[in-house]
C-alpha cells in the first residue's frame, strides 16, 4: 500500500509539473508572456490549496480506496486534455481541474500512515512517499523534455494523462479486500474547532509553507531559468532539473530510514524529527541564497545540493504531522496544514513571474526563496514545542 500511494504521488507531480517542462514550448507557440506563465503556474492551486480542508475531511470520513482513485481519474483526464488546448483561457480552466483532482492526495496519505504506520516506521514510510514525490519531476522533466523536444508538448501531455489513469488497476486490486476503509478512529470526523485551536497545527502549517515555497518556485520556473538565464538548450535542462529531483528521490528514504533507526534505538521522535527538518530547511536556504548571485557552472552544483536536502526535509515533514495528528486526525491535520503550504505554490510563481517580467532576471526570485525557507526554521523549532500525540477529546 505505501508503494502504491509513492506511485500516486509519483503520478501527481509528474502531472503537475509537465506545464513547466513545456513552457518554453508552450510561449512560443500560443504567445504567451512570463507575466501570463506566472499566471498559469499559480492557477492549480486556486483550487488545490482552498480545497485542502475538505479533502482532509474526505479523507477522514470515507475510505481511502474511492477519495483516492476518484481524484487520480479527475487531474489523469484534466492532463490529457491539456494537450488538446489552443489558447490561454483553456489551459486556465485545466489548470484548475488539475487542482481540483489532485487536492486529495496528501490527506489521504496522511490518514493511512497515520493509522496504519508505527511512530518508528513513519521515517521510511514518508520517504519513500516522498520519493514517489521527487521522482515524479524527474522522470516528467527527463523524460518529459526529451519527449517534448522530439515530438511536441500537445501528445506528451495526451499520452501521460492516459497513463496515469493505469495506476487504477493495481490500486484496486490491492485494496478490493478494505485495506483502506475507515478505522473506529477515523469514522468520525474532529471539529475544526477544535483543530485550530492547536498551536502545533500553526508550527507545522507555517513550516511547511516556508520549505514550499523554495521547492514550487524551482518547480515551476527552473525549466525556463536554465533555458533562458542560463542558456542551456531543451535536452540539457531536463537533464540537469532530473537529476535535482533524482537526488532527493535518494536522500528523502534515506533520512527517514536513519530518523526510524534513532527512534527505535531510544532518541526521542521529538529531537529526531525537529533536528532532521531543521537540518533540511537550512541546507535549502542556503544554496538558494547563493544562486542569487553564483555564476553558470557553480549555479548548477547549489541546484543540486538544494536538491538533496529538499529530500531531507521531507521525509520528516510527513511524519511530524501524523505524530501530532495521530490516527484521529492525521488526514484533517495534514488538510489545513497543506492549504497553508500550498499558498505557497499560488504565491511562488507569480511574485517570480513579476519579478522576472519588471527585471528581467532570477536575483530576487533566488533570494527571496532562502529567506522564505529560513523562516520555516523558526516555524519548527519555536512554534511548535514538542512533537508528540496531541490527547484529542
Amino acid at each position: 500500500m505505501v508503494l502504491l500511494l509513492a506511485a500516486a504521488l509519483f503520478i501527481n507531480y509528474f502531472d503537475r509539473g509537465n506545464l513547466a517542462i513545456a513552457s518554453p514550448l508552450l510561449q512560443k507557440e500560443l504567445q504567451l508572456s512570463n507575466s501570463e506563465l506566472g499566471i498559469l503556474f499559480s492557477a492549480f492551486f486556486w483550487t488545490y490549496a482552498p480545497l485542502q480542508p475538505l479533502a482532509g475531511w474526505l479523507a477522514q470520513r470515507f475510505d481511502v480506496r474511492y477519495v483516492l482513485g476518484g481524484g487520480l481519474a479527475v487531474w489523469a483526464l484534466a492532463t490529457a486534455l491539456t494537450g488538446l488546448a489552443s489558447s490561454f483561457a483553456l489551459l486556465l480552466v485545466l489548470r484548475v481541474l488539475l487542482g481540483i483532482g489532485e487536492s486529495v492526495a496528501y490527506p489521504c496519505n496522511a490518514k493511512f500512515l497515520g493509522q496504519r504506520v508505527a511512530a518508528h516506521q513513519r521515517g521510511l514510510a514518508n520517504g519513500l512517499i516522498a520519493t514517489g514525490q521527487s521522482l515524479g519531476p524527474t522522470c516528467g522533466t527527463l523524460i518529459g523534455g526529451l519527449v517534448m523536444a522530439r515530438y511536441g508538448w500537445r501528445p506528451a501531455f495526451i499520452v501521460f494523462g492516459m497513463l496515469s489513469l493505469a495506476w487504477l488497476i493495481p490500486w484496486r486490486a490491492a485494496t478490493r479486500d478494505g485495506a483502506t476503509a475507515v478505522t473506529a478512529a477515523g469514522a468520525n470526523p474532529l471539529s475544526y474547532r477544535v483543530l485550530l485551536a492547536e498551536r502545533s497545527l500553526l508550527g507545522t502549517s507555517l513550516g511547511h509553507f516556508c520549505g514550499n515555497y523554495a521547492y514550487y518556485f524551482m518547480l515551476t520556473w527552473l525549466p525556463l531559468y536554465l533555458v533562458n538565464a542560463q542558456g542551456f538548450r531543451i535536452d540539457q535542462m531536463a537533464v540537469i532539473a532530473a537529476a535535482i529531483y533524482a537526488l532527493q528521490a535518494i536522500s528523502a528514504p534515506a533520512t527517514g530510514w536513519i530518523c526510524d533507526r534513532l527512534i527505535l534505538a531510544g532518541s526521542s521522535p521529538n529531537r529526531v524529527l525537529k533536528t532532521a527538518i531543521i537540518v533540511g530547511l537550512c541546507g535549502v536556504a542556503a544554496p538558494m541564497a547563493l544562486c542569487a548571485v553564483a555564476g553558470h557552472t557553480v549555479t548548477v552544483a547549489l541546484l543540486l545540493t538544494a536538491g538533496v536536502f529538499f529530500g531531507v526535509q521531507s521525509a520528516p515533514l510527513g511524519a511530524i504531522t501524523q505524530t501530532l495528528g495521530g490516527p484521529r486526525a492525521a488526514g484533517q491535520w495534514m488538510g489545513i496544514q497543506n492549504l497553508c503550504a500550498n499558498l505557497a505554490g499560488v504565491s511562488a510563481p507569480l511574485i517570480t513571474g513579476f519579478i522576472v517580467h519588471r527585471s528581467n532576471n532570477f536575483f530576487w526570485p533566488f533570494a527571496i526563496a532562502a529567506a522564505i525557507t529560513l523562516a520555516g526554521v523558526l516555524a519548527y523549532a519555536v512554534v511548535i514545542k514538542r512533537v508528540e500525540p496531541v490527547p484529542w477529546p
